[in-house]
């Protein structure tokens, strides 16, 4: 059976409700920063400094922070400080997703998504 949340090490500073991404080393966390990075989870309602343990939840529900407008139904990417933008992949760009927004809502609101990781291709 798979663990929904688990914990790493951040090595950067992993504020509450942000996409997560793996950090440069195996058992370790950083927050998303951009469309393209490999996002695995969203970080728990707990703000972390840089060297302490972050939980990251890896399937289900969760509550994620937002970078911007977003109408529910939509896939979310990550802006560049982890918040849930709709993924939008540019020419020839493709855009990872992590999430599906649950509720509509606009930047900084925290609102309910439901995890599930890919890829949005980019026209040619």
């Amino acid at each position: 059976m798979s663990e929904p949340t688990r914990n790493y090490d951040a090595t950067a500073d992993v504020p509450a409700n942000r996409f997560c991404k793996p950090g440069a080393s195996d058992g370790t966390t950083v927050p998303a920063a951009a469309s393209t990075d490999f996002i695995f989870g969203v970080s728990t309602g707990i703000d972390v400094s840089a060297g302490e343990p972050c939980d990251v939840q890896h399937d289900g529900r969760a509550d994620l922070k937002l970078g911007g407008n977003v109408t529910r139904g939509q896939l979310l990417t990550s802006d560049s400080e982890g918040r849930g933008v709709p993924a939008a992949p540019a020419a020839g760009v493709n855009a990872r997703h992590g999430a599906l927004a649950l509720e509509s809502g606009v930047e900084n609101d925290i609102i309910p998504v439901l995890l599930g990781m890919g890829e949005v291709q980019g026209a040619a």
